[in-house]
This record gives C-alpha cells, structure tokens and sequence, in this order.
C-alpha cells in the first residue's frame, strides 16, 4: 500500500476530515515558492477572471472562524464576498450544473485553501473582464495576522464563442487560469470541435461540462505534469432526494438519478475527450465513494489519463472508451450502466475490494477489459480482490468481461461475488473471461471461478474484443490496435 501521506500530507488529512461539515479551508499540496505576497499582483500586469486570490505568509496561517474577504471593482460595486461565519460563504454554483428541475446546483466547495504558508481564495465566479478590483482581508480571516488590501485588474480579451483554441494556465499566460473557467467559455449549444490546452501545473477545482458542450477535448501536457484535483465525495456533496435535488438526466432511463455532484470531473455533454493529464480525488481512504471521473454523455474518450481515487474512482454511464491509462481505486472503482471497452491500460487495486460494479440492463452491453494488467499496492492480500460484485436481484444483466488480460495474485480465485444471491438468481449474468495471464503472462487456473461465470470461446472473445461491438458502432479514433501501457506502475502515476 501507497502511504496516505504519500498522496496527501498529515495537515490535509485533518483537513479532510472537516468535509462532511463543508469546512472553508483544506490544506491540499506541500507549501508554494514565494513570489510576491499576494497575487494577482498589483502592478500593470492583467490576470485571468478565473484566476485564485493568493496570499503568501512568513509563516503557516490557520483560518478564522470569522472575518469577511471581499472584492470591490473600482466604480464600489461589491463583486464577492466571503464571509467564514456564514455557512453560505462555502456554496457556489457552476455553470450548467442544474438539477432535474433546471434550478442551478449549489456545490459545497472550499473558498479558502491553505497551503504550507500559502492561502489560496477561490472566489464565488468569474470576475469582469477589463476592469479593476480591490482585495479586501479582515483581520480575523487569519489570526495573528493584521488586515490586508491590494488592488489588481482582470484581462480585456474575452474568448469569442465560435473559438476553436482555448488555453488554461494557472500562472495566467492563458485565456483562463482554472479549467472550468474554459469549459464556461464554450457554448451551449457549440457544434464544432473546441480544443482546451492545460498547461503544466496542479489544478485545484470541481469541474462540470454541462448538457450541450459537446465536441470539447481537454488536453493536459501529461499525466503527472497536469493534475486537476479536489476532495469531492459523497459526504460533501451528497445528492438530496427529498429536496428535489437530483441529477440532470438519466442517460439510460429507469437508472440512477443520484449521487452526480461527488465526482471532480464531470461530464453531460456528448463526443468529450480528455487526455494527457491525471485527475486526483484526494478524498482520502474510506472518506466516502469520491469519482475522480463521471462521464453521463454519449461517446466519452478517456485517453492517456491517470485516474486516482479509493472507492468509486470511474463512473461512466452512456458509451465511453478508455486506453492507455491508468486507474486505482479499491471498492467498485470502476462503475456505472455505460457500455464500456477499457483497453491497454493498468489497474490497480490499493485494498481489498471489487475492481467493477456494473449495472447495465439487458438491453446495453456492460463493461468489457482488453488487454489489461491488474495489479496491487504493496500489502495488499492475494485472493483479497474480486473482479466485480453485483446484486442479481436488482442487476441480473450485469456484463463485466475480461479478455486477454493479466491479473496479479490478489484476484481472488472465484473471479465474482454475488450479492444477496446466489447462481441460481444469477443465470442471465454475463461474468465472462478469456484468455487470461499472470503479471508474467503465464496461464492461470480459473477452475475455481463463479459458477455462473464462463470462459468465452475463441470466436466469442473476437466478437467481444471489437469495440464497435461493445460500443453499439462507435469507433473511437484511437481504438484500432491499442497500445500497451508504458512503463511500470511508479511510472504510471507520474
């Protein structure tokens, strides 16, 4: 097993620990290198309308109970204000994040970070482009530390809507520092390819592309290099039935209208790519089910991405494709009712647990592993992983294929778990496997699996391994022939 704090350091473990109570701050990345105090800096220099408020302090700060920060444009119209006595303070909306009656979505969301001895303000919205504003600090919003103004300006240059090229860079050399401040700049009703470029850099942000953005590609400069991150989870951002705040759409009617609001990245949209970059949910372990990914649009492409998370990490409802990637997680951590080919990627598993829970119906493939490797943290138990669960009382259609692929020794020998069942409620279930290795490719023993699993034949496994088969005649681009991860698991996480 990877070490927590090897993921988060012991100050953002605490701080996580504050979620279910919408805390105002987080500790989310080791201290930052110190440029000038405050940014956007004052001086001539325009920034982004997205871009965090930051303060930089002689030693760590710790955040108030009270106090107010706001920003003031030039003319004295308030812009925003924090206010860390009220509740509200830590709810925003984000564009085109509706629920099914169409009211906007309010997110809890962490308006002050700390980082080491740096504060980081994310602010409610975008501000006006062109225009100046005043930064105003309370004193109690630090303590020990005095009030603090500054004054700085937003960039003239808007990004036209029929744009093809939209950049993001959280040192404000792009049109955008945060990559939801991009995605915003998209039409709703957009008909041609956009590409958003992310520079190098950590990312720190709940991003959603909302019904009717289609054709976007999010491209990073690499996993590892680019990283968009949050503590997104189902106790910060829990779906409410009883309020009426439930999901947009159900992509595949009669499924799931809950639990959409956890998840980092999020999708509506049709024909979405993301590639080159890693997305982390740094919700840490059994911190509650936290996607790193939820894609519940129509022919998703996740291509060279690493996808880090416990339970939950990849929810994908409609058709989606994955290659060259790399996913961890521990419970269900690849999950959801789209029909879905992962291929030439790396899996692993960071406890015991179920890599899949699929939910399709009988009328929508499931989820189909080509060419994959399975493998585990240190620590983890051989036989102490299952290659999925389900209740074949509620999902008796439930697809999860594994063909050609390699699996570690901590895949349990029976392959499958029924829950609340046995076989007998089991009969239309597709648990199927082909071909499959250990880590050094030698053939293992699947006498012991499910009894209502199977091996697929020679032809079967052909059929299945087509990703026009799996994916109702989508074809992604990228599919034919595949490529093999590249390199080990270390290099794989970047």
């Amino acid at each position: 097993m990877i070490p927590l704090a090897g993921r988060m350091g012991t100050s953002m473990k605490k701080a996580l620990a504050l979620a279910g109570a919408a805390a105002l701050a987080i500790v989310v990345s080791p201290a930052a290198a110190h440029g000038d105090a405050r940014a956007p800096r004052p001086g001539p220099a325009a920034t982004c309308t997205d871009a965090p408020l930051t303060m930089d302090f002689p030693t760590a700060p710790t955040l108030g109970s009270s106090g107010r920060i706001t920003v003031t444009a030039a003319d004295g119209t308030l812009a925003d204000t924090i206010d860390l006595a009220d509740p509200a303070s830590s709810l925003k909306t984000i564009d085109g994040a509706d629920d099914a009656a169409g009211a906007p979505h309010k997110f809890h969301y962490y308006p002050v970070v700390i980082s080491g001895d740096t504060a980081s303000i994310s602010l409610h919205h975008q501000l006006d482009p062109g225009r100046r504003y005043t930064v105003s600090v309370d004193a109690g919003v630090f303590p020990g530390f005095a009030a603090t103004s500054w004054t700085f300006r937003t960039k003239a240059r808007t990004v036209p809507p029929e744009a093809r090229h939209i950049t993001v860079d959280a040192s404000g050399h792009g049109d955008f520092c945060t990559v939801q401040g991009a995605i915003d700049a998209v039409p709703f009703t957009n008909t041609h390819p956009v590409t958003i470029d992310v520079a190098p850099g950590t990312y720190t942000e709940i991003d959603w592309v909302p019904t009717g953005k289609n054709h976007i590609t999010v491209q990073g400069a690499g996993p590892g290099r680019t990283v968009i991150q949050y503590a997104n989870n189902n106790t910060l951002n829990a779906t409410s039935a009883a309020t009426g705040d439930i999901c947009p759409r159900q992509l595949i009617p009669g499924h799931d209208d809950l639990n959409c609001w956890r998840a980092d990245f999020n999708v509506e949209a049709d024909d979405f790519t993301i590639r080159g970059l890693t997305l982390h949910n740094t919700t840490p372990y059994q911190g509650s089910q936290a996607e790193a990914f939820r894609g519940n649009g129509d022919k998703t492409l996740l291509d060279d991405v690493h996808l880090l998370s416990y339970q939950d990490t990849l929810r994908l409802q409609g058709r989606g494709y994955v290659t060259r990637s790399y996913i961890e997680g521990d419970v269900d951590f690849t999950w959801g009712f789209g029909a879905v080919m992962i291929a030439d990627s790396e899996l692993t598993s960071m406890h015991a647990g179920y890599i899949t829970q699929v939910r399709n119906d009988a009328t929508h493939p499931g989820y189909v592993f080509l060419r994959d490797r399975f493998t585990a943290a240190a620590g983890v138990a051989d036989g102490s992983v299952y290659l999925g669960r389900i209740d074949p009382n509620v999902y008796p259609f439930s697809q999860a294929v594994f063909i050609d692929s390699a699996l570690g020794p901590q895949i349990a020998p029976v392959g499958w778990q029924l829950n609340n069942g046995a076989c007998a409620l089991g009969q239309n279930l597709q648990f199927w496997e082909y071909g499959s290795t250990d880590l050094a490719g030698a053939p293992i023993d699947t006498s012991g699996r499910l009894a209502c699993s199977r091996q697929l034949t020679t032809p079967e496994a052909a059929h299945w391994s087509d990703p026009a088969t799996v994916l109702s005649g989508w074809e992604p681009a990228c599919a034919p022939g595949g490529q093999p991860p590249r390199g080990s698991r270390a290099w794989l996480r970047g």
